[in-house]
């Protein structure tokens, strides 16, 4: 059952990772960073992916879906942005967004890395 930081060091040991954030979607602040860099900057995109999550999950409300966001990809030229909401009850409102060379990573594994990483993390 890893924290925060151990799920962190784990997220970034994913091929491709540049940067992982804990965010929480309400206020859109990021509980936890690790690998910012001048081309990314972490507490921005966490703050930013906010909205993503929000307007998607207005979206679910709106079209009376009973489903959940399991996760939502965000594809650049460069870079993908991978953002997959925590399921655990201690993890409500939180979400991880981790974001990845597109040249060093192997999407479906960077996807199920993260799957694990979210299911064994609890806050």
């Amino acid at each position: 059952m890893p924290d925060m930081d151990t799920a962190l060091k784990e997220a970034m040991q994913i091929d491709g990772a540049i940067g992982v954030a804990v965010v929480d979607y309400t206020s859109g602040m990021a509980l936890g960073t690790l690998g910012s860099s001048k081309e990314l900057d972490l507490t921005v995109a966490a703050a930013g992916n906010t909205d993503v999550v929000r307007a998607k999950m207005r979206t679910l409300d709106l079209l009376k879906l009973k489903d959940e966001i399991e996760d939502i990809l965000i594809t650049l030229g460069t870079q993908y942005h991978l953002i997959r909401p925590l399921r655990s009850r201690g993890g409500q409102g939180l979400f991880i967004y981790l974001a990845l060379l597109k040249s060093r990573a192997n999407l479906a594994m960077a996807r199920h890395q993260i799957k694990r990483i979210e299911e064994d993390l609890h806050m």
